[in-house]
């Protein structure tokens, strides 16, 4: 009996990425794949690609050169390229990587096992992009990478028209799903053992726009809020113009809705935001701030910011710091800015200096890390509620410390003894910028529901490696 070929997914760039990946694995699996074990080495590697920044480019190509050797002693190994760098590069990814033999985009997800099959067959590279989404990709089969935490795809593409993101050319204009298919989903999932579930698209709320409704993301979260056994439901990205006070209302009033917001700023310089094509100026992405504070005193607020945008002056990046202090963010994702062929930026007059962006771009650093820290320690001796996802290592869980998401999203190490999908609450003990401590003792443990066995074709690791999230 002839053994099944075994797969590897390598993932870069944001959380839809991730979850593509999943579907990926799924696709596989159906098809008839097996994961490979660690350090063994795959019939298949399959990378899942971003193309937000210059250094995605260099990556894969690296990754495709450091493959080579092995694809040329075993002609029977395969290598496939997808995602955003696959869907805009196209053919030039074989004709820099000949040894590839599948090159699919974002929108036909699903053709990957037939493309694997006829390449081997036809013995020639299968380059496949399909330029408009066709079938929702959620109808695919899924591998989830986590039994009690999920990711579930509210929309797909973006209308937005940022000067310096690729993004909307890649995956298209904004496809919302019908609010019934999305609660669907994520009552299957609860029903699946699922306690936690992460909204997703590149502009969470404007959620809607396709079926009339701009107050449907505040419905869709409230609507979340009614289904039994739902423990947590997060979001991400949403957009400063797109943001209302129904969203907010919904947050503060939905108690599985957690008191977080990732919402991307990119740069505290009304002048920058105008030349980035921004649609919203600092005095009001920090008004949304301030709503969101006001009510919910603990949210934990997080953002993205882009250093060194064409033109940004010195005063620019100032009015940047000065937000950055006013808002005091939980978490930044700090990106240097890097030209994108085919946007309006790469093309910009005043492109900054490397040496100047990167002195900037420590200073913000330097800065947020501090702000980080003392929001942190706010913390010490208050009581946090986590969801534990890895245990210390060992194999019973039974001593140490394991460690889990706080409901406002923070990293947390707690001492004690408690299995992955448990829910724990302790007191902090300790706080560091990107992490918190709670060494006092668990105080209460709700055990995950779940019977531990994966979901049908929907549970367990892919293998993925998932590279943080991009701007928005």
């Amino acid at each position: 009996m002839t053994s099944a070929r075994t797969y590897e997914i390598r993932t870069y760039g944001c959380q839809m990425n991730v979850h593509d990946s999943e579907r990926l694995a799924g696709l596989l699996e159906k098809a008839g794949y097996e994961r490979a074990a660690a350090e063994a080495a795959p019939d298949l590697v399959v990378f899942n690609t971003c193309a937000v920044r210059e250094n995605a480019d260099n990556r894969l190509y690296g990754n495709l050169g450091h493959l080579y050797p092995a694809k040329a002693a075993n002609p029977d190994m395969q290598i496939a390229v997808g995602g955003c760098l696959a869907q805009k590069d196209r053919g030039r990814i074989v004709e820099k990587a000949p040894w590839v033999d599948v090159v699919f985009g974002t929108h036909n997800l699903a053709a990957l096992p037939v493309l694997l099959e006829r390449a081997r067959h036809n013995q020639v590279a299968q380059v496949e992009i399909v330029e408009a989404l066709q079938n929702f990709p959620s109808d695919l089969p899924t591998r989830r990478e986590s039994p009690f935490s999920a990711w579930v795809s509210v929309s797909v593409g973006c209308d937005n028209s940022c000067t310096f993101c690729i993004v909307p050319s890649l995956r298209g204009g904004e496809t919302d799903r019908r609010p019934g298919d999305v609660l669907a989903e994520v009552r299957a999932l609860v029903d699946a053992g699922v306690v936690e579930v992460t909204l997703l698209g590149q502009n969470v709320n404007s959620y809607g726009r396709s079926f009339g409704d701009r107050y449907a993301f505040g419905k869709l979260l409230r609507a979340c809020g009614e289904v039994d056994g739902l423990e947590r439901v997060r979001f991400t990205s949403p957009h400063p113009r797109d943001f209302t006070d129904d969203v907010i209302a919904a947050m503060a009033e939905t108690p599985n809705v957690m008191p977080q917001l990732h919402m991307p700023m990119q740069s505290g310089s009304d002048a920058v935001l105008r030349a980035m094509r921004r649609s919203y100026r600092r005095e009001r992405y920090l008004g949304i701030i301030d709503a969101v504070r006001t009510a919910m005193p603990d949210a934990a607020i997080s953002t993205d910011i882009i250093v060194g945008f064409p033109g940004e002056t010195e005063d620019d990046f100032e009015q940047t710091l000065q937000v950055v202090r006013q808002a005091r963010f939980a978490n930044a994702f700090t990106f240097q800015y890097s030209k994108r062929p085919g946007t309006p930026a790469a093309d910009m007059t005043g492109q900054i200096p490397k040496a100047v962006v990167q002195e900037r771009y420590d200073r913000l650093i330097t800065l947020q890390e501090q702000i980080a820290w003392d929001e942190a320690k706010r913390l010490i001796g208050r009581p946090v509620e986590v969801l534990v996802n890895a245990t210390d290592g060992r194999k019973d869980g039974a001593t140490g410390r394991v460690s889990g998401r706080a409901r406002d999203g923070r990293l947390t190490h707690v001492e004690g003894s408690a299995l992955p999908g448990d829910i724990v609450t302790a007191e902090v003990t300790y706080a560091a910028p990107h992490h918190l401590v709670a060494d006092g003792g668990i105080t209460a443990h709700r055990p995950w529901r779940g019977t531990g066995e994966p979901a049908p074709a929907a549970a367990g690791s892919a293998g993925l490696l998932s590279i943080g999230p991009r701007p928005a």
